[in-house]
């Protein structure tokens, strides 16, 4: 399932985090590659413990934690820190699939990378290529979001970004574990709690909002891995 999440930081806070970024040291991104990962990628990245990066992951958490779009797309339970990456011109990676587990910088044990996200924070007037393409079960999506809007999807598919013919691409990106791991699963629940929104707005006191509410809370229990 993917889920475009829109607006996920305001043009004020993009700004803050392109000047932050742009005073920060950037290395090879194959530091955080696993073996057959680093052989299709070429980006740079912001190192993990940099303070600048640490800013940028508050900065990033608190806005997830007001999207409620975000939450019931992903349904997280644990979120690995914000990471920023950059394709300059020629710069891509190419297709792979995200590692299953991931260890945080700050310890607490390793996160399954059911969800993967990607936030853009490039605007995409300024760069060509670059492309997130997704390997999704309807099919393959190519993706270019505005800057500050994201994407949400399941870490087992297959991706890559294209190739930077112009300018340059940036972005922070991240895994979470989700409540409930199977996607299947999620994609229904958001279906589901989509649904149960829209009614609710046209029609609050209509007896099957409580029902289908019921349900979702229903499944939700009886998938979850809290």
């Amino acid at each position: 399932m993917l889920v475009e999440v829109p607006q996920v930081l305001t043009e004020d806070e993009v700004a803050h985090c392109r000047r932050v970024l742009e005073e920060t040291d950037w290395i090879d991104g194959k530091v955080t590659a696993g073996f057959q990962s680093a052989r299709a990628k070429n980006n740079l990245q912001v190192p993990e413990t940099a303070p600048q990066a640490q800013e940028l992951q508050r900065l990033i958490l608190q806005s997830l934690k007001r999207n409620p779009l975000f939450t019931t797309a992903a349904l997280p339970l644990r979120i690995f820190p914000p990471l920023f990456n950059r394709y300059d011109q020629g710069m891509h990676f190419g297709a792979h699939v995200d590692n299953a587990l991931r260890f945080p910088p700050t310890g607490g044990g390793p996160i399954r990378t059911d969800v993967s996200v990607t936030l853009f924070l490039t605007d995409p007037a300024t760069y060509d290529g670059g492309e997130l393409v997704i390997e999704d079960t309807c099919g393959t999506q190519s993706v270019k979001l505005e800057a500050g809007s994201a994407i949400v999807y399941p870490s087992s598919s297959l991706h890559r970004v294209e190739p930077v013919t112009r300018g340059s691409r940036w972005a922070s990106f991240f895994w979470l574990q989700s409540m409930v791991r199977d996607d299947g699963q999620r994609r229904l629940l958001f279906e589901m709690d989509q649904a149960i929104s829209s009614l609710s707005a046209r029609t609050p006191d209509d007896p099957a909002v409580i029902q289908l509410t019921a349900c979702y809370h229903n499944l939700l229990r009886r998938w979850a891995e809290v």
